[in-house]
């Protein structure tokens, strides 16, 4: 029972490597956010004022790169459908890019707000 658990966990690891790794080659915007996490986690140690905002700003890089990763599978599995030009497909790669560009509203206010409570601001 335990090695069947552990099979299937290892092999969800890997099967996450090769969709990290694939979306690293394959997005521009995916590998703009690795290097925005790569940034965010020293900037999030100097601004936020306690380990829950540290976390939180870490957190909302994070989220952004989850968001971007299902809209890659959505864009991609929508290509794989048909290369013809599709009204609803058109419509739901939009939404799950409005879906990115919420989440990138979110960072940004959440990281704005870190940045006025350091100042003392707030």
């Amino acid at each position: 029972m335990i090695r069947k658990v552990l099979s299937r966990m290892w092999s969800a690891t890997l099967n996450s490597r090769k969709g990290l790794v694939f979306a690293f080659r394959s997005e521009q915007a995916f590998r703009e956010e690795v290097v925005a996490l790569v940034l965010a986690v020293p900037l999030a140690l100097l601004i936020g004022i306690s380990p829950e905002r540290k976390m939180q700003l870490v957190f909302t890089v994070l989220l952004v790169m989850v968001v971007e990763l299902l809209n890659t599978a959505i864009e991609k599995l929508a290509d794989r459908l048909t290369t013809d030009h599709d009204k609803q497909i058109g419509r739901v790669k939009d939404m799950g890019s409005a879906a990115v560009g919420v989440t990138l509203v979110l960072a940004l206010m959440t990281w704005l707000f870190a940045i006025a409570e350091r100042m003392g601001l707030i």
